[in-house]
């Protein structure tokens, strides 16, 4: 039997992971415990700095008894539980969520997304050629639907949203993996400036009245960016860059410092590639944001370099 620390002492509960009895901490999440094992359960929608939405529908475990699959991410292990990770049904569940994600919305800049789909043989492409881009997502209303033929796969391509000078959003990347919204709502900003509108396939994040970024709430703290697992928001820096084809992130080095803004102690990481800071996130295990920050904090750096003047004497 192995203990495994993941938290602040608490009592021990043990159960059975892939044939393995191990204890965790009580009130570890199934997630919890495989990560402080060494087990690799993939996730898009979990985040460590907020509550699980059980969204993505990656992570789901074959649990004994339970007549379905359970998202890891948010059932607690309880004393004497059966977990299989890697199972027939496990696996099939996981090939299956990859290919419509996949099939649905562009995960190329989606960290980790190609290794999982290698393990599990997803293939996207057996759905057919992707739709082409539509500029009307934000239009759309629930229940008007034009009959699929069956020809293309549907997605949710469309133009990225460039309305601002700090970031992007390019919804044809985005999943709706909710974190955006909790980000922004009352699990952190309480701006509330973003929702889900629409039902079904058309569901999608917007704005009040898909009003422009701009003329909404929004503070432009950038925490939704810190915490999408698509790129779909993205600084428009690295947006820009990713256009022009100099984004390289095997080229950057990351640099953890205080922010000098104000008083308050956030730390910053510094992303620069060729010298420029090219975008700013912040520790997670920070006891200051939790990964949070301002607009000075997350967007405030531009004084540093001046791309206008850049190569003057």
């Amino acid at each position: 039997m192995t203990a495994v620390d993941i938290g602040l002492p608490r009592r021990l509960v043990e159960f059975t992971v892939d044939g393995r009895t191990v204890s965790v901490p009580e009130g570890s999440t199934i997630l919890d415990a495989c990560a402080a094992l060494g087990i690799s359960i993939p996730t898009l929608c979990w985040g460590d700095t907020l509550q699980p939405r059980n969204a993505c529908r990656v992570c789901m475990v074959e649990v004994e008894g339970s007549r379905t699959l359970v998202p890891s991410c948010s059932r607690q292990v309880a004393p004497g539980m059966v977990v299989r990770t890697d199972s027939e049904r496990t696996r099939r569940s996981r090939k299956v969520v990859l290919e419509l994600l996949a099939s649905s919305a562009d995960l190329s800049t989606t960290p980790q997304v190609g290794e999982w789909m290698a393990e599990c043989g997803a293939r996207p492409e057996r759905f057919g050629p992707p739709e082409p881009p539509a500029d009307d997502h934000d239009e759309r209303r629930p229940g008007e639907h034009e009959e699929p033929d069956g020809s293309a796969a549907a997605t949710v391509r469309q133009d990225a949203k460039v309305d601002n000078d700090l970031y992007v959003r390019d919804y044809g990347k985005c999943i709706l993996c909710y974190k955006c919204v909790d980000a922004c709502g009352q699990q952190w900003q309480n701006t509330f400036a973003i929702s889900v509108a629409g039902r079904g396939f058309d569901a999608r994040i917007s704005t009040e009245f898909a009003r422009p970024l701009p003329e909404s709430a929004c503070v432009y703290c950038g925490n939704c960016i810190e915490v999408c697992p698509t790129g779909a928001l993205s600084f428009k820096t690295e947006f820009d860059m990713r256009g022009e084809g100099t984004w390289d992130e095997s080229r950057q080095q990351q640099t953890t410092t205080v922010c000098t803004f104000c008083g308050v102690g956030c730390n910053l990481t510094l992303h620069t590639q060729d010298n420029e800071i090219v975008r700013v996130t912040s520790p997670h295990d920070s006891s200051v944001g939790h990964g949070n920050l301002c607009i000075k904090g997350r967007f405030g750096w531009q004084h540093v370099q001046n791309r206008e003047r850049k190569g003057e004497p």
